[in-house]
């Protein structure tokens, strides 16, 4: 080999070197930087007319296991959803309250059974019948809080739907256009890896609002589908829409005041078990503001029916007519079971009985139709009210077993039906984060390796002091060669 091909492989050995220290030191650098795919130098021989020439940059591979960044970004839409869900039956929970805690349905159902059982020891007593109309009233005011609250995470859902569509859309349109960045960085032979990391950023941010699958494309460009099917970014971005609704009130739905979604123009099934979206926090929304939060409502509305029921009879009351409203009200008129929807929210105690709509508490002891006073020592009408709410009766609305109960009872089933459905989401929560959290380890694991990067730090030092010392070797033979 010539004193010139010598030089001429040292000095290419020297370039790689120096190249493959510039890709460990970023690795090392990024180990713990997110969506960063460790680097790795390709190198070959080079060779003229047949012979050695030295080392050849080929270029630069981006490492990543994209099957298991596929897997992990599965279990970030499933984790997603799940915790969505998780979170609407927990405030439904505690709107209803958690028996023992103060203020909770079932003890407020408690209070008034023991406030009537007070006052019909003493009926000729003003206060105990005063706790009687001020417990009743805590029952409505209670249901009302209940159901407001339902329809404030209906607005919640509604706008956390919004968010999610807008920076969908926005993730969505950012991978197109670096998509384009790196076909045109791979047509001019430079290192795009860098776009490529900030393209898995991207899609990484998206992943948890809907589940996405990576399918590659030429030139280094990927297109993006979900599961069940639609294409999310392809030759172009689609487009989903929705527009926010301010307040929500238990008679609006999707066919009707609420927006649903759509994409490219085409309307997009949001139902739960439907959908092609298959999971992630925009179709956990969606089922909460248009599934779970309506059968919240449902069932309190049902409960609020059962409570009025249970006292609008002549058998309960034999002051009162047919068509005459009891102790609990529909905004102070009778029941009508045609209007149910909403009625949690206006659950009323009936006006002639309370003294600030200029009713007499009186009535509570003499029956409400009682036109004039009664006896005070009168305790019949307080216990057939105890009664009342006391005995079991079926429950005609909602979604409860048709077995008959007492109030206490009902409210103990509502309550546990959100409890056992809040434990379930739990349990979804947790096997979705341990999903998670195994999937995101493997990417680690298949991520940079300081451990390894060190050792590929050493061997470019020791290439890096083999090929100077050929390049002093060939200095000492000109040395010679000039000396002679």
């Amino acid at each position: 080999m010539s004193i010139t091909g010598s030089i001429a492989n040292a000095l290419s050995g020297l370039n790689a070197t120096s190249r493959r220290a510039e890709i460990v030191s970023a690795n090392i650098a990024n180990a713990n930087t997110p969506g960063y795919g460790v680097r790795k130098l390709d190198v070959s021989a080079a060779t003229v007319a047949g012979g050695g020439s030295g080392v050849r940059i080929d270029g630069v591979s981006r490492l990543v296991d994209n099957g298991i960044i596929q897997d992990r970004r599965l279990a970030d839409a499933s984790l997603g959803d799940s915790t969505t869900r998780s979170a609407f039956f927990a405030r439904v929970e505690k709107s209803i309250g958690i028996p023992g805690t103060a203020g909770s349905l079932s003890g407020r159902v408690a209070d008034l059974e023991a406030s009537l059982i007070s006052a019909a020891s003493r009926p000729d007593s003003e206060p105990r019948l005063h706790d009687v109309l001020n417990e009743a009233r805590g029952i409505t005011k209670h249901l009302k809080t209940a159901s407001d609250d339902v329809q404030t995470i209906r607005e919640e859902a509604d706008q956390d739907i919004a968010s999610n569509v807008k920076r969908l859309n926005g993730g969505l349109q950012q991978v197109r256009e670096i998509n384009i960045a790196i076909a045109a960085t791979q047509a001019r032979g430079l290192d795009g890896a860098s776009l490529e990391d900030q393209r898995q950023q991207i899609i990484d941010g998206i992943a948890s609002i809907v589940p996405i699958r990576q399918v590659p494309r030429d030139n280094g460009t990927v297109a993006l589908f979900t599961p069940g099917g639609a294409v999310l970014v392809d030759s172009k971005a689609s487009v989903f829409e929705f527009q926010a609704t301010g307040v929500i009130t238990p008679s609006m739905t999707p066919s009707g005041l609420l927006s649903g979604l759509t994409l490219n123009g085409n309307p997009v099934d949001t139902s739960s078990s439907n959908s092609m979206l298959k999971s992630g926090s925009l179709i956990a929304n969606f089922a909460v503001r248009d599934e779970l939060a309506v059968e919240a409502q449902s069932q309190l509305d049902a409960v609020a029916r059962n409570l009025i029921e249970r006292f609008q009879s002549p058998t309960v009351d034999p002051t009162l007519g047919p068509l005459d409203a009891g102790l609990f009200t529909d905004n102070g008129a009778p029941l009508d079971p045609a209007a149910e929807l909403g009625l949690s929210a206006r659950l009323q105690i009936n006006p002639v009985t309370d003294p600030q709509n200029g009713g007499e508490i009186r009535r509570l002891r003499d029956g409400l139709g009682a036109t004039i006073p009664g006896n005070v020592g009168y305790s019949t009408q307080l216990q057939r009210l105890t009664s009342a709410l006391q005995n079991p009766q079926p429950v005609t609305s909602g979604s409860f077993s048709a077995a008959e109960r007492g109030m206490s009872t009902l409210v103990s089933d509502l309550l546990s039906e959100y409890g056992t459905a809040r434990q379930a989401a739990e349990a979804d929560v947790a096997y979705s984060n341990v999903q998670h959290q195994t999937f995101k380890n493997l990417e680690l694991q298949s991520g940079v390796d300081t451990d390894r990067e060190m050792q590929e730090l050493l061997l470019v030092e020791q290439a890096y002091a083999a090929n100077a010392r050929v390049l002093q070797t060939v200095d000492k033979l000109i040395q010679t060669l000039i000396g002679l």
